[in-house]
């Protein structure tokens, strides 16, 4: 017994082996989806309308579904259902990064530093704010990694770059949130000019 629903003009025939099997290996990673899509898309809504799409892409690409690891399968769907979605509506936020940064040992250093301050809870809404106010190529760094606690292989797949821009996107993140906490005294409202002077200069 099958059923069709219209995804992006397209039918999906809604086998309930198949289903059965999406539910059971995708529905998991539900929340890790929207996480990573409301931190690209900061809004609430607009998550939640990206992770709809990317769950019915999903579910029409899961025949190609190997067995692997089923939640970086389906952010790499999330991320590129997002990037797609802001190409549409906010191509202002889709930063090119073509100049990247080698990681080296004092690269290393500063990273420890990022790393301390995000396993901090002492300014975790002020730290929030300054995250949103990366540019999203290195905002979903940083989620994929400290949030998902992906590796940099598994970042790398879903980002489709090498794991050397993986590691130099995170060192730029760290760097630009570390730099931009240090600037704003605890307890005022966050000052988000360095990290606005950064984006506009990508």
């Amino acid at each position: 017994m099958t059923s069709e629903v219209e995804a992006d003009g397209h039918p999906i025939a809604w086998d309930l082996d198949r289903r059965d099997r999406f539910q059971r290996v995708v529905l998991p990673h539900l929340d890790a989806a929207y996480s990573l899509a409301r931190w690209l898309t900061r809004n609430d809504a607009d998550a939640s309308d990206v992770v709809q799409d990317a769950f019915l892409r999903a579910y029409r690409y899961f025949d190609g579904y190997r067995d692997g690891d089923a939640k970086s399968w389906l952010l790499k769907i999330v991320r590129h259902t997002c990037y797609s979605w802001l190409a549409r509506n906010r191509p202002a936020d889709v930063t090119s990064l073509d100049a990247e940064v080698e990681f080296g040992r004092e690269d290393a250093t500063r990273s420890v530093d990022a790393e301390a301050l995000l396993e901090s809870r002492s300014d975790l809404r002020r730290v929030n704010q300054l995250i949103e106010m990366l540019p999203v190529s290195l905002r979903e760094m940083l989620i994929l990694r400290e949030l998902h606690e992906l590796s940099y292989h598994e970042i790398a797949e879903v980002t489709g770059v090498p794991i050397g821009t993986v590691m130099s996107r995170l060192y730029r993140a760290r760097s630009q949130l570390l730099g931009a906490f240090d600037s704003a005294s605890p307890g005022s409202p966050v000052d988000t000019s360095s990290l606005a002077m950064t984006r506009a200069s990508l």
